[in-house]
């Protein structure tokens, strides 16, 4: 059974899956990270069947180097030729998709196609905890775009507003567990790891 995880930013599902990856094996498939991998791949020359994923990774590169969003159909081409590049045994981890209703709809096709299912793990965090960890790892880490407020009640406004309906439908059919996010990463992790292992 392969994995979704939901959660607002600061709710620190990257560091849950990371753990849970290194312990039981995910291939973890956080889509920022590899939709750069993909652009990096436009400096490589085609070699054989490699020539669409440098076409794929020119692309990419292009919007990304533009500053422009990846439209769904790349993202979901991405999404599609990287569970095709894993055999059936790798279980995957997937970070940041599907983050709209749309996403979700196409995300469910390629899994159905290729014959995998998923669960979802939304972890629960208040807007205003997530503010302050946020703000905290920004102080700790000079990371600007973090401490700026505006953006990060844009992030959480779109998150409230596009990814919650897919949590909704996830819930309904069953598929989704809820942990709290609030306490130590370990006592999160524990949380996590009795639900994987049920």
């Amino acid at each position: 059974m392969d994995l979704v995880f939901f959660g607002i930013q600061g709710s620190g599902k990257g560091t849950q899956a990371k753990k849970l990856a290194a312990e039981f094996g995910y291939d973890i498939f956080e889509a920022g990270g590899e939709l750069r991998k993909i652009a990096a791949l436009a400096h490589r020359s085609p070699e054989g069947e490699g020539g669409s994923e440098s076409d794929l990774g020119k692309t990419v590169k292009s919007y990304i180097d533009d500053g422009h969003l990846v439209p769904h159909e790349i993202i979901m081409q991405v999404v599609k030729e990287a569970i095709a590049a894993k055999p059936k045994t790798t279980k995957i981890l997937f970070d940041g998709i599907p983050r709209d209703e749309l996403q979700m709809r196409d995300f469910d096709l390629v899994l159905k196609a290729a014959g995998r299912d998923v669960l979802g793990i939304h972890f629960l965090l208040s807007i205003d905890e997530a503010k302050n960890r946020i703000l905290g790892r920004a102080k700790a880490e000079g990371r600007a775009d973090d401490a700026d407020t505006e953006i990060i009640e844009r992030r959480m406004k779109t998150f409230q507003e596009k990814t919650m309906p897919v949590i909704e439908t996830y819930k309904k059919a069953g598929k989704i567990a809820e942990i709290s996010a609030e306490g130590s990463v370990d006592r999160i992790y524990e949380k996590l790891k009795a639900i994987v292992t049920a």
